[in-house]
């Protein structure tokens, strides 16, 4: 996804669909806590799959209903509908909707007390 927004709209578009995912690199992860004095961290991955009823849901859920909203106009929209029938193809399941993985990492610690 963020390769099409790239390839039709620029590097600003693909980042702005990047950046809830920017820390999906489990040591970037462990150092951010690491770096703020914070213990005992456990931090696990659990992979889910994300679903959609079509390519065209997917794309209204990413573009229209989050953070490129106020980024892609009407024309840039119907243009990234088009290419995403064709470049998203291999996410269609036979019966027609989206399944992707959809990786998560959970982070875990303890507060300990004081005195």
């Amino acid at each position: 996804m963020t390769s099409l927004l790239l390839r039709l709209f620029g590097e600003e578009a693909a980042n702005s669909l990047r950046a809830p995912f920017n820390l999906g690199n489990k040591q970037t992860l462990q150092t951010l806590f690491t770096n703020s004095n914070i213990e005992d961290v456990t931090i696990i991955t659990k992979v889910g799959t994300a679903r959609f009823a079509s390519i065209n849901d997917w794309m209204f859920t990413d573009i229209k209903g989050w953070v490129l909203a106020d980024m892609i106009d009407d024309d840039q929209y119907a243009l990234l509908l088009q290419e995403a029938e064709k470049v998203l193809r291999p996410f269609l399941t036979p019966n027609g909707r989206v399944a992707f993985d959809s990786p998560a990492h959970i982070v875990t610690t303890v507060k300990h007390e004081f005195i």
